[in-house]
């Protein structure tokens, strides 16, 4: 658990009562959005206080929905709310993911903004949540926004290779192109760059595998890490908020060491997700079922309590 004593690196103090304010989706039914995020991060010593961006049914992927978009004026009021309480100044963390409309994401910012003004130690990490293989799933508009205005304000970021090409504006074909769309990022303000996943044919030599990338000056040195997983055949819908959700409470826990939350982080993504395939491979339609691939998150307690890691970081030397 954290320690019970203050620790400030960069100006960020961290205390034994971490609490995290969580901005995005929520279903009824399944785990992405703040399904995936709030109980990882409670079960790792967070409080977490959550505003669900959309309420849903179900996701998107079962092709069939029903439920709530919360708009901007709506989520102004929940955060008036927690403001006139003062309970707004109890965030030393603030999370946030899907947004749906230009609008809501504008209000996003500006309660993010307003949040980091008054407390300049709490540490912001952003997952620009806006498509994945060369395709965009949320409105096109979405992206200047996000770009100009949202990551300048974010200590860490988590896009995939799709979401960093589009926020460094630079195609990502290899390490290099990597590393240099994420120095621009870095010239925005961001501290820690993450990119959570790469496509395929970035690394031909190694087409199996997926490649994290993920670059941090939070200590004051840099730190610069790879760190390759097996591509799985199935299809799993979440496994981006949890990422995120586990970096932020790791990244934390281990006072900024990229190494070591990222080995955390992936140990139980991977566990995760093994144990999801193997109870979708004893249902009927297996893998390819959308009710099947629910991620396990909570048969995975003791996965995101205790990591069991086997798979290790590679530096990456420049």
């Amino acid at each position: 658990m954290l320690s019970n004593e203050h620790s400030s690196i960069n100006g960020h103090n961290q205390t034994n009562e971490p609490r995290v304010l969580s901005i995005q989706s929520h279903v009824v039914s399944g785990y992405c959005g703040n399904k995936s995020a709030v109980f990882p991060l409670q079960t790792l010593g967070f409080d977490v206080d959550f505003i669900n961006s959309v309420q849903f049914s179900n996701h998107t992927g079962y092709g069939t929905w029903k439920g709530q978009v919360l708009n901007e004026t709506e989520l102004r009021e929940l955060y008036d709310g927690l403001k006139q309480n003062g309970l707004d100044r109890f965030y030393t963390h603030l999370l946030t993911g899907y947004a749906r409309s230009p609008s809501f994401l504008e209000a996003m910012h500006s309660v993010i903004g307003e949040i980091k003004s008054n407390q300049s130690n709490a540490i912001y990490l952003c997952d620009p949540v806006l498509g994945d293989n060369g395709r965009l799933y949320v409105p096109k508009e979405l992206v200047p926004i996000f770009r100009d205005k949202i990551i300048p304000l974010a200590d860490i970021i988590t896009p995939n290779q799709f979401e960093a090409e589009l926020l460094s504006e630079s195609k990502i074909t290899d390490l290099k192109s990597a590393l240099n769309a994420i120095d621009i990022l870095h010239g925005k303000g961001i501290r820690t760059v993450v990119i959570s996943s790469t496509d395929e044919g970035f690394n031909q030599s190694d087409p199996k595998n997926l490649t994290i990338i993920a670059s941090s000056n939070h200590t004051g040195t840099r730190q610069l890490y790879s760190i390759s997983i097996p591509r799985v055949s199935a299809t799993f819908v979440g496994t981006g908020d949890l990422f995120a959700a586990l970096f932020l409470a790791w990244f934390t826990k281990t006072s900024f060491n990229l190494k070591i939350a990222l080995e955390n982080v992936v140990a139980t993504l991977q566990s995760i997700i093994q144990r999801t395939i193997k109870f979708a491979e004893n249902r009927d339609g297996g893998t390819t079922k959308r009710g099947n691939v629910e991620l396990k998150i909570i048969q995975g307690r003791n996965d995101i309590l205790e990591p069991n890691v086997a798979i290790r970081c590679n530096e990456i030397t420049i």
